[in-house]
């Protein structure tokens, strides 16, 4: 076993050595589902796999993107006046790394800020390129039944840049004061965490105050071989959804490879994450939060113009274990080979463009296996038959419409997968899912339409419809809560185990956005949400109707669908 301080001394070894061997790089673009919605819409109208990068490992660097813009600038799906501005828009976005033109700001303020429309400030020569621009987000809204009015005030700032045209840095940074949507407040109260946030310390009785920080230092040691080091998230898949790993929990430190030879891109990832954590009255307090490491392996390939399948293995322990170090190993036999009861998942996830503007993709998460359990031969419904399921389908232009894009999505989960019977085991990261927000024990439809009618205007219709299964106290296990240990509390015995089991929860919710950017990358989002759950435990269904309007600058669109 590595000792901590022989992994954080492998880390900075890596972080200070290996950059004298880089070649030219870019940093990565955080991962924004509006925003890679129009990159992979391009893919998806040409039918075919883009030559320079897989799109199912999340984020993308920007010089890939860059690449792939420029590939497409004189392509025929560029066929209407919003195409073509999403195009010099995602240009301009990216536009040290393009090698076409992209226009400069037409009035800079002194003439020196806001010289290019998406940098607040900007420094480019052959040694070092930097860019600075402010983040904002203000947002009031009205929730009738909520005892306040949800609210959020967020400020801060984003650099990116590159040294010596071999090194990319990131870093974003914000403080946040918010008073959320009452099922979003639930699902912080339970988990005891935000939602991709983590800590957090108490704001005016019922609201929350965090600090958010995010940043990465990357580099290619070959021409195919890429790293990353940083403190941030992954998302693994082409779904709105993810069952191998999603942007969902708090942000963790990591290690990623990423190796792209011919067909194929080898992506490795080793972390460190918050296993659990103290509370002190109800909130999180000072102390040395237990960690967990978490390493994984994914090989995707390319098969002929417009398939890609990708096959990985990743491991969750609570102990540094050198075996996980190794980049080509399979996972699953190194844990069997030293008898750890280290937690294991294995599965695969594919996209397949069968003709321009349509796109089939799924994943498969496997967390155990037993052959006659599995296939029913010894009973059904094994409490060991545990797996995520996720099919999809895209449709860009729909009937021959200009961007207006649909999108189905099915997930569901069976009981008890991602837990496990050790603790700092379970596929979770400070207190939240490492993949679906549900956790387990549930079925999902999600269908999502979006419409683009004039360049500056983006309109998304979001619907989602979830069965689940619930625990009625915190001793019962039905198999949904991934931080509960599966071998305790569970009311059932080996056999007889179906999603939904506990007590059944249906939520119908929908969200209608209108995203009008004002400003690069400065937009005035407007949006309602309904949102009914009915349950077994409840007289009468739960319902919230939810309006709000909100500024943002640089920011994510916030995404309270679960």
């Amino acid at each position: 076993m590595l000792r901590p301080s022989y992994y954080r001394t492998l880390i900075l070894l890596s972080f200070f050595l290996l950059p004298l061997f880089v070649l030219a790089q870019g940093s990565y673009i955080p991962y924004d589902r509006d925003y890679y919605h129009k990159i992979d819409r391009f893919e998806i109208l040409q039918g075919k796999n883009n030559p320079a990068f897989h799109t199912g490992a999340k984020p993308y660097r920007r010089d890939h993107v860059a690449q792939f813009l420029d590939s497409i600038a004189n392509d025929a799906i560029i066929r209407s006046r919003v195409d073509q501005f999403n195009l010099d828009y995602l240009s301009q976005d990216n536009w040290e790394f393009v090698s076409r033109e992209t226009s400069l700001s037409k009035k800079p303020l002194f003439n020196s800020i806001y010289k290019r429309p998406g940098d607040f400030a900007y420094y480019d020569s052959e040694e070092f390129d930097i860019h600075v621009s402010p983040v904002f987000y203000l947002n009031g809204g009205v929730e009738p039944d909520n005892d306040r009015n949800p609210n959020r005030f967020s400020r801060g700032l984003v650099l990116r840049g590159s040294i010596d045209n071999k090194v990319g840095f990131y870093t974003y940074f914000t403080s946040s004061e918010a008073f959320f949507p009452s099922w979003v407040k639930y699902y912080s109260e339970y988990n005891g965490a935000v939602p991709g946030e983590g800590f957090w310390k108490e704001y005016n009785g019922d609201g929350y105050s965090y600090f958010s920080a995010l940043g990465h230092v990357s580099f290619n040691i070959t021409k195919h071989i890429q790293v990353e080091v940083g403190h941030d998230r992954n998302f693994i898949g082409e779904g709105y959804r993810s069952f191998i790993l999603s942007d969902f929990s708090n942000p963790y430190m990591f290690v990623k490879f990423n190796t792209q030879v011919w067909k194929f891109q080898l992506t490795n990832i080793w972390t460190q994450m918050t296993a659990d954590v103290f509370y002190d009255r109800g909130r999180p307090t000072d102390g040395r939060y237990p960690q967990k490491y978490f390493s994984f392996n994914r090989l995707g390939m390319n098969i002929g113009k417009n398939l890609n399948l990708g096959f990985y293995s990743s491991v969750m322990t609570d102990k540094i274990n050198f075996n996980y170090f190794n980049p080509l190993i399979f996972l699953r036999w190194v844990e069997q080979q030293q008898g750890t009861p280290d937690k294991v998942m294995l599965g695969l996830d594919g996209k397949w463009i069968f003709i321009p503007g349509m796109e089939l993709y799924g994943q498969f998460a496997l967390d155990e296996f037993v052959f006659n359990e599995f296939f029913g031969i010894d009973g059904k419904n094994s409490k060991r038959n545990k797996y995520g399921v996720q099919m999809g389908y895209k449709y860009m232009d729909v009937l021959g419409v200009s961007n207006l894009d649909f999108q189905l999505e099915w997930n569901q989960a069976r009981p008890y997968t991602f837990q496990e019977k050790f603790d700092h085991q379970s596929f979770s990261n400070w207190r939240t899912p490492l993949t679906h927000p549900r956790g387990a024990n549930f079925r999902e439809f999600i269908g999502i339409i979006r419409y683009q009618p004039i360049p500056k205007l983006n309109l998304t219709l979001t619907g989602m419809h979830q069965l689940y299964g619930a625990d009625p106290d915190a001793e019962t296990n039905w198999g949904g809560d991934v931080l509960k240990n599966r071998l305790e509390g569970s009311p059932t015995g080996l056999f007889g185990n179906v999603i939904g089991q506990g007590i059944e929860n249906t939520v119908i919710q929908s969200n209608l956005n209108a995203s009008y950017m004002l400003k690069h990358n400065f937009f005035i989002d407007a949006s309602h949400t309904f949102r009914r759950r009915t349950a077994q435990d409840l007289d009468s269904p739960e319902t919230s109707q939810y309006l709000q309007l909100a500024f943002r600058w640089n920011f994510l669109r916030p995404d309270y669908n679960y």
